[in-house]
């Protein structure tokens, strides 16, 4: 099935640039969990320690959404979450500075914010540090 080759393509990918992962948060929907165990087993992140949020499969608003990363413990320096589309586009569009984008599926999309903690993450102050689609690794 297309969708998990892409998984798995850009999972690689990632495995590749050595990006960093402390915890993966994941919608519980079917799809998107197979992709979260295919990330977790090409980035060595144990799948049985995924979260899973409901509310990222029936719909988180953006403000939520930016609640539940403000909440994240200090020891999380980065987190990898796996959504639906069109959410995660108002995701991108509500928390990156500037984001015009498309966020077709398996979409891969890193936020960088100069902050000390999560709670002092801002809506629309991230910066966009990767951007990764299924076409550009063809």
């Amino acid at each position: 099935e297309r969708g998990k080759k892409d998984a798995d393509r850009i999972s690689v990918e990632l495995a590749k640039q050595k990006i960093t992962h402390d915890l993966f948060i994941s919608s519980p929907a079917n799809r998107t969990r197979q992709t979260a165990e295919i990330f977790a087993k090409n980035l060595n992140y144990p799948v049985d320690s995924i979260r899973y949020e409901k509310k990222l499969f029936t719909g988180k608003t953006p403000e939520n959404f930016l609640k539940m990363l403000q909440d994240l413990t200090e020891e999380i320096n980065s987190v990898i979450i796996f959504g639906h589309n069109p959410t995660v586009y108002y995701y991108m569009n509500y928390l990156l500075r500037h984001f015009v984008d498309d966020v077709p599926t398996c979409s891969t999309v890193a936020i960088d914010y100069d902050v000390s903690s999560w709670k002092d993450l801002e809506a629309r102050n991230g910066e966009m540090g990767l951007r990764l689609i299924p076409d550009m690794l063809e």
